[in-house]
């Protein structure tokens, strides 16, 4: 048998429609609206284009249709791995309609946030997904259509938010450690709207059971720096604290590291709770227990409101809250029996 000679040249839209036996336009059809074909010459060129391994251009596509396809993503901080399950849910969704997601990451401060969202407008992105906290010049409404991914500050004029409900997951948090047996708990907090709503559940619910609040680092970023530093605190100035609950599982790394530094183990000396149920937090090694603030499922519902705005730009936007779940792992247990007890 010999073997197929190479493809000298790229197929393109006409030796697809040849190969299938349709006209090139019934082509193009099948690529941007293949529900207005009929099922018979629709796989006839579905088979022709996998048999070819034709890709079709972006660039005569977006031409084609005055979109670019293209979603632009804003996300706080490469370095907090929080928005792998929103990014993979908000790609699966997007992509069965042709969308591809563009990521920017904007770091702290309010210039970077603004240069990172007008270098993606500046793509003609067709929509635009907020999962940072936007700068006071950001909040008049966008020109394209936009959706908050988790709490903010502030939310764009126009724009949908789906989140989930942070202060039920620091109540969550707290009522494990409760139920655990703990007693004086620690929280790791610092800027931002998720932030905030995670240290206001913590704090009711802290107050419900009549346990002294003890917060440190809510003025602070919430990197793991900034956990190591505010963990620090919180075992220098109360070192009888049996547990710690971090408002992200970053910062929950630089509590390990305080721990660490003082001849604490963890869950023996002292329980360690993350939030967002992260990579690292699943990473076999570290085995974080972690409030799961169930960001596949708000990716998904941010597509979701982004395709349906991107179809009609004057709904009404949309408040959407999802339910956290508790991922327990190894880094919580009973806090040890303590002298005299």
């Amino acid at each position: 048998m010999n073997a197929p000679s190479p493809r000298t040249r790229r197929p393109t839209i006409y030796d697809v429609a040849k190969h299938a036996g349709v006209s090139p336009s019934l082509v193009s059809l099948v690529l941007q609206s293949p529900s207005r074909v009929s099922d018979k010459r629709r796989e006839a060129v579905q088979a022709a284009i996998a048999d070819l391994g034709y890709r079709p251009s972006r660039a005569a596509t977006t031409l084609a249709s005055n979109r670019t396809k293209s979603i632009g993503l804003v996300i706080d901080d490469y370095r907090n791995l929080w928005f792998v399950d929103l990014l993979r849910s908000m790609q699966s969704a997007l992509s069965v309609h042709g969308y591809q997601v563009t990521l920017a990451d904007s770091q702290p401060g309010e210039n970077r946030i603004q240069e990172a969202t007008d270098g993606l407008l500046s793509m003609h992105v067709d929509g635009l997904v907020i999962a940072a906290e936007p700068s006071d010049s950001m909040l008049d409404r966008f020109w394209v259509p936009t959706v908050v991914a988790g709490w903010r500050n502030g939310v764009p004029d126009g724009a949908d938010l789906v989140t989930s409900d942070d202060d039920g997951g620091g109540r969550m948090a707290v009522d494990h450690l409760l139920g655990l047996g703990h007693t004086r708990i620690g929280h790791l907090s610092g800027t931002g709207g998720a932030a905030a709503h995670r240290r206001d559940g913590f704090h009711s619910r802290m107050r419900e059971a009549g346990m002294e609040v003890l917060i440190a680092g809510e003025s602070g970023g919430t990197s793991e720096e900034d956990g190591y530093a505010a963990a620090c605190w919180l075992l220098d100035q109360h070192p009888g604290i049996t547990a710690i609950f971090a408002a992200n599982d970053t910062m929950a790394m630089g509590a390990f590291a305080a721990l660490k530094a003082r001849g604490l183990g963890v869950p023996d000396d002292v329980s360690v709770i993350g939030y967002d149920n992260s990579p690292l937090a699943k990473s076999r090694y570290l085995d974080l227990t972690s409030i799961d603030n169930r960001s596949d499922l708000v990716g998904a519902d941010v597509a979701r409101m982004l395709l349906a705005r991107i179809q009609d730009p004057a709904i009404r936007p949309q408040r959407t809250l999802i339910e956290p779940v508790l991922a327990v792992r190894s880094t919580t247990a009973r806090p040890a029996q303590q002298p005299g007890q």
